[in-house]
């Protein structure tokens, strides 16, 4: 049970270090992180975007409060819920999978970790939420 409270914790941390990664390249200019183009694939707006990363955050620490305490909404889950989140995570994770391969093959000179690829990097991490959710 530990076990699985610590990763979804690590997992939100992750996911929060990089939304203040962002917002400090985006609003500070800090240096010594990668360019805001890194970050950032364009397909929201930043304002849009940074508001669907904190309703993410607080959805998550709304979930790992619940399992922490082990009690609330987020722990009492039917099975056919949690069937769909892990189907749900196993297709994100493929599509970003199909992504990063696409992209690779587009553009060769962003391997391994190259421009765009922090969006995708972190779309894992939150695939990767989902099913240690419901695991």
């Amino acid at each position: 049970m530990w076990t699985h409270n610590l990763t979804l914790w690590l997992l939100t941390l992750l996911f929060f270090l990089r939304v203040l990664g962002q917002f400090l390249v985006a609003f500070f200019k800090i240096n010594f992180l990668p360019p805001m183009q890194d970050w950032y694939s364009g397909l929201l707006s930043y304002p849009w975007l940074l508001t669907s990363q904190i309703l993410i955050l607080s959805l998550q620490l709304k979930i790992n409060l619940d399992f922490s305490f082990n009690r609330g909404f987020f722990v009492q889950s039917t099975p056919i819920f949690t069937d769909f989140i892990r189907w749900f995570s196993y297709f994100y994770a493929g599509g970003m999978l199909v992504r990063y391969v696409i992209t690779m093959t587009k553009y060769p000179e962003r391997r391994w970790f190259g421009k765009g690829t922090i969006p995708i990097l972190f779309h894992f991490v939150l695939a990767g939420y989902l099913f240690a959710w419901v695991s």
